[in-house]
């Protein structure tokens, strides 16, 4: 058996798991039983104050999305959408000013989104991935495989958006439709911690999940090993 953890692929009934009970079961490759030291390695950092926080309010945030919860845990039902999650999280965290990184394809989106948490009290700085109009030659892409073709393309600049942003001392940094790897960068260069209010995703309207939903039907081709 592969020693790897893989809990994606665990077998395990979920109310048996020893992940979450004391006296429950696990495969041999399971982390919570192979991986003690970095258990108490993960502990330690909980014990920061600044990381102790986080972590507090992000589970008091977690329970206060359902409804229902006296009533036990199989009629506890979901009664906040992420957007209003993420203000309330911001005000347990004490933020005051946030920053909205986002795709000049999801610009409507963005002014909504602005509007909602300048209205929760928070100020707003928000950057556009289209931000410095560099061109794509910049970073190598040829004529050939921009999207508009022959065109001067201004390419997404997630590096600079997380710049502006950490240039303005925002507490708390939201992503809003930012392409698969563009994402990556950002994170990678965010001052401020950062929640994800949504993904690109082109072909299913921004719901990658709906393609693993529906992956036994209309995207089965998905299933297929990559020849």
């Amino acid at each position: 058996m592969d020693k790897r953890p893989n809990c994606a692929k665990c077998s395990i009934e979920l109310s048996k798991r020893i992940c979450r009970t004391e006296d429950g079961s696990s495969p041999k490759n399971c982390p919570t039983k192979t991986k003690q030291g970095l258990i108490e390695e993960s502990l330690l950092e909980y014990k920061k104050q600044d990381i102790y926080l986080l972590a507090h309010n992000a589970s008091l945030q977690e329970s206060q999305g359902y409804g229902n919860r006296e009533m036990g845990y199989e009629l506890v039902k979901p009664i906040k959408p992420r957007i209003l999650e993420i203000a309330e999280f911001a005000e347990k965290m004490g933020y005051k000013r946030l920053g909205l990184a986002f795709c000049i394809g999801l610009r409507n989106e963005a002014k909504v989104v602005e509007k909602f948490f300048s209205n929760q009290g928070f100020e707003m700085v928000s950057v556009v991935c289209k931000i410095g109009r560099v061109p794509k030659e910049t970073i190598g892409i040829q004529d050939k495989d921009k999207i508009s073709i022959g065109k001067f393309e201004s390419m997404c600049n997630p590096i600079l958006q997380a710049m502006v942003l950490n240039s303005e001392d925002t507490q708390l940094n939201i992503l809003l439709g930012l392409c698969v790897g563009h994402d990556t960068l950002f994170l990678k260069y965010s001052k401020a911690p950062c929640t994800i209010l949504a993904v690109k995703d082109r072909l299913l309207g921004h719901n990658p999940l709906a393609a693993v939903y529906n992956i036994d039907s209309y995207y089965r081709y998905l299933k297929s090993e990559k020849k």
